[in-house]
């Protein structure tokens, strides 16, 4: 990397571990985007992991409930997941699938476990819908693991791309997303590099979830992130992040801030009180 590109380099800003919750039926996870210390780090709203061997965490899976006003993304590491709604969509994605699914002006849906025993993990994002869009009809994105790109760099970093699109200019699967986010899954071999441009204007960070990374600040000085700590980006045009003495995963989030107001109540994220009580009031009257 030039030394222009090096004084260009975002630096870690915050790092959070995020806490441990329940959600669903009982589910265990770790709530890292959205969690106490970290908070939202706008347009992203929420980022928890879920993993489990024991089908005792797991079987309850998340029942009927509702959602509108944002996105949410579910990408699984492991094991088999069902989503089915209200409005006729219902699918399955397993090992390093993903759906992306636009709640819109409302719908109602379940996240269902496709299996007995073994592992089932992975991470659901939330992400926000500008004002403008919020009322949109509910829509998907489904993918398999086969049908995500990726981009290998030499024999130590591969690149997951599920959505936006890389330096090298391979775009990710999912498209059409109003807030235009980047999300890749990065794997690195032990003292494997990866080093990536990204908007200069975009909230970005970064979430450890296998191994340890550093990230090198434009100051040339690297902060170290441990499995299960996300790491904050601050201004700047690139990152460039090195892995540790094992192979290292993390992923990586990038998108434009909306700068709008945020009024959230359980599953629905509108602008304003107003908006929140239609929301609540349509639900109840089932006009999702």
């Amino acid at each position: 990397m030039n030394s222009a590109t090096q004084s260009g380099l975002r630096s870690i800003t915050t790092v959070g571990t995020g806490r441990k919750t329940y959600d669903g039926a009982g589910i265990p996870l770790t709530r890292i985007i959205s969690s106490p210390d970290i908070g939202i780090i706008d347009p992203f709203l929420l980022l928890d992991e879920f993993g489990s061997a024991d089908p005792g965490d797991y079987r309850g899976g998340f029942p009927d409930h509702p959602h509108r006003g944002f996105e949410t993304v579910t990408y699984m590491l492991a094991g088999h997941m069902r989503h089915k709604d209200n409005h006729g969509h219902e699918g399955v994605i397993g090992p390093g699938g993903v759906q992306w699914m636009r709640a819109g002006r409302g719908l109602i849906h379940s996240e269902m476990p496709e299996q007995d025993s073994g592992w089932l993990r992975g991470f659901q994002l939330w992400v926000n819908l500008p004002a403008a869009r919020k009322m949109d009809a509910p829509d998907y994105q489904e993918f398999t693991g086969a049908e995500i790109p990726e981009e290998r760099r030499g024999g130590d970093c591969t690149v997951k791309v599920i959505a936006g699109t890389t330096g090298g200019g391979l775009p990710g699967a999912v498209s059409g997303v109003p807030t235009a986010p980047l999300y890749f899954d990065v794997h690195l071999n032990a003292g494997g590099r990866f080093e990536e441009t990204l908007d200069p204007q975009a909230s970005a960070c970064l979430y450890v979830y296998q191994g340890s990374a550093g990230v090198t600040g434009a100051d040339g000085a690297a902060t170290k992130l441990q499995r299960g700590q996300l790491g904050k980006l601050g201004p700047g045009k690139a990152i460039q992040v090195t892995a540790g003495a094992e192979a290292t995963r993390f992923l990586l989030l990038a998108a434009r801030p909306l700068n709008e107001p945020v009024a959230w109540h359980g599953p629905f994220v509108m602008n304003t009180q107003d908006e929140l009580r239609q929301a609540i009031s349509d639900f109840q009257s089932g006009r999702f």
